[in-house]
């Protein structure tokens, strides 16, 4: 059992003993300490609000209304949008004026976990700065709430799906038209979570035939959650039986997006992003950024279309920062996280599909053609763990100075990049792990370059 307190919020498994695991009294404590943060950012006489949102995990119901009626009792009003995604809180936050919002959702983990993710008025996730102010304030409990005619107000807003979908499809970059015209079938995976409301309702306005595949939002994971090929094989099965043009897969809090091609084969995670990529760079020259453990595949399509590309460190406040810092058309994470600031700062399977299909309807090639189309990397991901009382930071240092003479990157651990292939070394945060993803131009040489530095690690470990 598990809790875990960072930045950008808390996450835990159900139950258990208090500061152990996520439990009433965690959740309770660690909304009074964002709500406290709020209160004191905001001028004394401002009345804050916090929009609020889940995903359709068991636990849910429960967290959410800890969390709502916590910051009720501190004087804050709460706008509840029940059953809803990470992209529809990011997006509702600055559409109803709110200071904030929570999404309670553990994302890819498993049914046994639950999360608060925090943002921001702009709806986006929280920086370090502002996190460890929060962390601090939980650790202290220094929370005043208010008095009885003080209590904030609650309220419902259903449906918000339909409000995120019209931004959507609002969107200049979006052919609605053409999707339409395309005549597309789809099967959609959605792992009995909300994306099982959001992304039929948004093929629907898109005129797009939708069979559906674990889409009804009880929480009970049919298979594991995290959208990665060997959890996959259902939807990939249905796809050739149905005749369909493509699969759709997301995770339970819908920030990430993974596509099955028509043979039922993969197109990859990774090349979620580099095909929207590709479609918005070829109607707008830009740049883009993905993070440092991410596919070269997205460098070369920028390449290809005129434009630079950068690689931020691990995590999507860093990738938001530096996609502002870069002025960036589009951007975000190698897995499946699509960041289009047109719509706004934050991973959104929506706006994924939107252009996807957009960019499938223009071409007229079938999805394994479109998949094909893009440079071929394999990636491997792998970790070594070491005793505690070694030096993770002096391995690492030990990395960078051997390979000092190629291109590497120190933002976030190594990352060393050969001429056709590449090496991201990092540590864990909170144990001595190793953590080594590589990439290259097949499987095979992609693990054997993550064996190699497993080795050299070993010998400068002394293991």
């Amino acid at each position: 059992m598990t809790l875990i307190k960072s930045i950008s919020g808390i996450r835990g498994t159900i139950g258990g003993n208090v500061d152990d695991n996520l439990t009433p009294l965690d959740a309770v404590k660690f909304a009074s300490a964002y709500g406290t943060w709020l209160l004191k950012r905001n001028p004394s006489d401002k009345k804050c609000k916090v929009v609020i949102g889940r995903d359709a995990r068991i636990s849910g119901k429960m967290i959410s209304s800890l969390v709502a009626n916590t910051l009720v009792g501190l004087g804050i009003d709460v706008v509840d949008l029940g059953l809803s995604t990470t992209p529809t809180v990011e997006v509702a936050v600055p559409l109803e004026n709110a200071d904030g919002g929570i999404i309670v959702t553990a994302s890819h983990n498993p049914k046994q976990w639950n999360a608060l993710k925090l943002l921001n008025e702009k709806g986006e996730f929280l920086d370090a700065e502002e996190g460890g102010v929060i962390l601090d304030l939980a650790l202290s409990q220094d929370f005043d709430y208010a008095e009885v005619d003080k209590l904030g107000r609650y309220s419902k807003l259903k449906n918000y799906f339909k409000k995120h979908i019209d931004e959507v499809l609002n969107l200049p970059l979006v052919d609605a038209e053409g999707i339409r015209k395309a005549n597309f079938k789809v099967v959609v995976d959605a792992v009995n979570s909300t994306g099982g409301l959001a992304i039929p309702q948004l093929l629907e306005a898109l005129g797009v035939e939708c069979i559906k595949l674990y889409c009804d939002p009880t929480g009970h994971f049919p298979h594991n959650p995290e959208p990665l090929p060997e959890h996959l094989k259902e939807i990939s099965k249905l796809v050739v039986e149905e005749n369909a043009n493509l699969g759709i897969v997301v995770d339970p809090d819908v920030d990430r997006l993974a596509i099955v091609n028509e043979d039922g084969s993969m197109f990859g995670e990774e090349y979620t992003l580099v095909a929207c990529a590709d479609y918005v760079l070829s109607k707008k020259s830009g740049n883009t950024v993905s993070n440092l453990s991410s596919s070269r595949a997205l460098r070369d399509v920028t390449e290809k279309h005129g434009g630079t590309y950068e690689a931020s460190a691990v995590g999507e406040v860093n990738v938001v920062k530096l996609m502002k810092k870069n002025k960036v058309v589009i951007g975000g994470e190698g897995n499946g996280g699509i960041i289009y600031p047109e719509s706004h700062y934050g991973r959104d399977s929506l706006v994924g599909v939107a252009l996807f299909l957009s960019h499938l309807a223009q071409l007229k090639v079938s999805c394994k053609e479109l998949r094909d189309s893009y440079p071929q990397y394999f990636m491997s991901k792998n970790k070594i763990e070491l005793t505690p009382q070694i030096d993770v930071d002096a391995i690492l240092s030990a990395m960078s100075k051997k390979y000092s003479e190629e291109d590497i990157s120190t933002i976030d651990g190594v990352k060393i990049d050969f001429e056709k292939e590449w090496v991201h070394l990092r540590k864990s945060n909170t144990e001595p792990i190793i953590r080594i993803y590589t990439e290259s131009g097949s499987q095979e040489a992609a693990d054997e370059l993550a064996l190699r530095f497993i080795e050299e690690i070993k010998v400068i470990a002394g293991l």
